[in-house]
């Protein structure tokens, strides 16, 4: 089950994703993530506790890059999961995102 949950660090406030970011979640994953985007055009998203990622959740996170990048904002993704690191090496999106591969904790 794809869940998001907005937490504090720092005073800065992140948005984790949890479960499976895939193909039976990406539209609600979508959807979700454009709600946030339009409150907040820059967005931090912990990676660290998706258990699954497939094509449809990297074409969602890809979306939401391009997307906050037209509203002038725009998305750090930290602490990936061993999942998500998998899934981009596979796919050879890492540079993609820009951002340093920091694992978080299993």
């Amino acid at each position: 089950m794809f869940q998001i949950t907005r937490i504090k660090d720092n005073g800065h406030e992140i948005l984790q994703l949890s479960g499976d970011l895939t193909i039976y979640s990406a539209a609600e994953a979508r959807h979700e993530l454009e709600t946030h985007l339009s409150q907040h055009p820059t967005l931090v998203l912990d990676l660290s506790e998706i258990d699954e990622l497939d094509t449809s959740g990297v074409q969602v996170l890809l979306w939401l890059k391009r997307e906050a990048a037209a509203r002038v904002g725009a998305l750090s993704l930290v602490r990936h999961s061993p999942a998500v690191v998998e899934t981009f090496d596979l796919l050879h999106v890492t540079g993609i995102f820009g951002d340093p591969i920091l694992i978080g904790p299993a």
